[in-house]
């Protein structure tokens, strides 16, 4: 009995929900250092991000590109910096997130 429900607990963990998976990836990332779910910090707050590039075909590749060379300008002066560390399946991985913020 005890393994079934060792085995239970581990199948809800394993099958966390994506948003609290990507949340966690952007936590490794470092990228909740700067941006926020839902206010400004340094950077602007991933929902406000989600609902500037909806339903814009070209914003995920855009947005990962972004992630990971870093950019200035769309968001004010401030430059988000380069992060190497991010690679392609986890930058589109923290895109897919942010865009489905609401």
């Amino acid at each position: 009995m005890k393994a079934l429900v060792a085995a239970a607990v581990a199948a809800g963990l394993l099958s966390a929900s994506p948003a609290f998976a990507s949340e966690a990836l952007a936590k490794s990332k470092n990228c909740l250092a700067c941006h926020a779910v839902d206010k400004k910090l340094v950077g602007p707050g991933y929902k406000e991000i989600a609902a500037k590039y909806a339903g814009q075909a070209d914003a995920p590749a855009m947005l990962a590109t972004k992630i990971q060379k870093g950019g200035v300008g769309t968001w004010g002066k401030v430059p988000m910096p380069p992060n190497a560390q991010v690679n392609d399946a986890d930058a589109k991985a923290l895109v897919d997130w942010i865009l489905s913020l609401k």
